[in-house]
């Protein structure tokens, strides 16, 4: 069953700036940029005051279902560009220590002797997406950007680099695994 009109809002918070132009989104805050096309979705997004007007007219429920998922989205950046993401990923060893080796810029990491292993697994971060060694907590790497997409899928990127192969994984238990989510308070 179709229905006639959805719509949802979204309140832009003091001091961020957003610009849609055809379904590209643009918000800016004080910790900088972000930028997302959604040309691909049939959605009418429009900014009235200090609010964004998510509308569908006649869908079905999968196209209903996207005015939520394109809020998110969009809520996602606008705290992105005002508080920022971090995650927190930690080695877990058994016998073997692992060395995590951080660049000096801070956005590519090698990670060397999982499970003995000579080889060496370069991992790069994500565009905006620093990396660095926690400072209070030993075997500790923290992920920061603006963009949650970019922080997570670097995440993601690390923890699938330590993949244990050809053994069995309910005992082989080694690898980095994202230990925390949060959102940065603003400095």
């Amino acid at each position: 069953m179709k229905d006639i009109y959805k719509s949802d809002e979204l309140a832009i918070p003091e001091g961020v700036k957003v610009d849609i132009k055809s379904r590209q989104i643009t918000v800016e805050g004080p910790r900088g940029t972000l930028f997302k096309n959604l040309r691909h979705l049939n959605i009418e997004i429009t900014v009235v005051g200090d609010k964004i007007r998510f509308v569908v007219h006649h869908g079905l429920r999968k196209h209903v279902a996207c005015i939520r998922t394109v809020r998110s989205l969009v809520n996602n950046m606008i705290v992105g560009v005002t508080k920022g993401f971090q995650y927190k990923l930690r080695y877990v060893y058994a016998h073997f220590p692992i060395n995590c080796i951080i660049n000096d810029e801070g956005n590519a990491v090698e990670i060397r002797n999982f499970l003995g292993q000579k080889v060496v697994f370069h991992v790069k971060m994500l565009e905006g997406v620093t990396v660095e060694a926690s400072k209070n907590q030993k075997d500790e790497i923290t992920l920061t950007g603006n963009s949650l997409e970019n922080v997570s899928q670097s995440a993601a990127d690390i923890q699938q680099s330590c993949l244990v192969k050809n053994k069995d994984i309910r005992k082989f238990l080694d690898g980095i695994y994202v230990s925390e989510r949060n959102v940065m308070e603003s400095e």
